[in-house]
């Protein structure tokens, strides 16, 4: 289980990217990027991360977040794998989206969240083949609400970006720095072949270094403490009377229903934090995409049965360390 650490704390500002797996498109039209942007919505509510702009393109994804409550992996989890849900529904097709892992570049707020928006709104103009003109033409980004030629959704946030700006009249004063382009500094730290982890000045980089290694110190006793998929098993029989090889092997025959190893499959995601590689290994799936829909699967039960999401809600907080 192996992964890239995030430096992740409360408050801390993050510019997030992902692109669609072999360079494939993520967003296909409207539907597509609607149904991302109301993924982000859910997660600005339901784990309190801000959007403070974003920028949608064919294959690729831009996010300039912060996390009042330290839970970046938690929020680009449900991002991630829900949207792939959503676009797989659309698009009839099953398997995984994007090419991995989200890459997030810690950002020094005061000294970088205003160039670092900039960046973000531009990239449909910068690029080799600009997708469009006039920036404000661009429906899937939040530029066209920084200069109030859309309206602004409830969940981004704009403050931070104008309060840096300094001025009493924010559309106008943004939408001149914009134009003015990116700068060289971010220019060149965007270019380098192998981005760094944290875009900020000398002393913001010093101090997140002590940071960085007392959060792989807690992330690798977090770690050992995560339930086994023997353990998530066995207490998942436990919970619903059931043994643990009905839990481990889908029954024969396609459409059987079998709640106790959705479940399963459900936390050893959930909670354990396992790859959908290893969940597969383990339950003997065929393609990782049987993981997502196990989940949806379990989900769509809660409606015919009132008991399950809680008989779930005691299995998560047994299972947590």
């Amino acid at each position: 289980m192996s992964r890239p650490l995030r430096i992740q704390f409360e408050q801390a500002h993050y510019h997030v990217t992902n692109r669609g797996r072999a360079r494939g498109r993520i967003f296909h039209g409207p539907a597509y990027y609607e149904a991302f942007l109301l993924t982000v919505e859910e997660a600005e509510v339901r784990f309190g991360v801000k959007i403070h702009a974003y920028c949608l393109m064919g294959n690729q994804y831009h996010l300039f977040v912060s996390t009042p409550r330290g839970n970046l992996d938690r929020v680009m989890r449900h991002i991630n794998g829900l949207y792939t849900q959503r676009h797989n529904r659309l698009k009839g097709v099953d398997g995984s989206l994007f090419r991995g892992r989200y890459k997030a570049i810690l950002v020094e707020a005061d000294a970088y969240a205003l160039p670092v928006s900039r960046y973000i709104h531009r990239t449909p103009l910068d690029m080799p083949k600009p997708l469009v003109d006039v920036l404000e033409e661009y429906p899937w980004s939040s530029y066209p609400a920084y200069v109030n030629k859309a309206k602004c959704p409830k969940w981004l946030s704009r403050d931070l970006v104008y309060g840096l700006l300094g001025s009493k009249r924010p559309y106008s004063a943004y939408k001149q720095f914009v134009e003015q382009g990116t700068d060289e500094e971010l220019e060149e730290f965007y270019g380098k072949e192998r981005v760094k982890p944290i875009l900020g000045r000398e002393d913001f980089i010093s101090e997140m270094a002590p940071q960085e290694e007392v959060q792989r110190r807690q992330f690798n006793v977090a770690q050992s403490r995560l339930p086994s998929v023997k353990e998530i098993v066995a207490q998942t029989a436990k919970r619903f009377g059931v043994s643990k090889e009905s839990i481990l092997h889908a029954a024969r025959g396609r459409g059987q229903a079998n709640v106790p190893r959705w479940a399963a499959l459900y936390l050893c995601r959930e909670v354990g934090g396992y790859s959908l590689r290893e969940i597969c290994q383990e339950f003997g799936l065929g393609h990782i995409s049987g993981v997502s829909q196990a989940s949806t699967k379990l989900k769509s039960a809660y409606g015919e049965d009132k008991s399950l999401e809680r008989q779930v809600k005691l299995l998560i907080q047994s299972l947590t360390p």
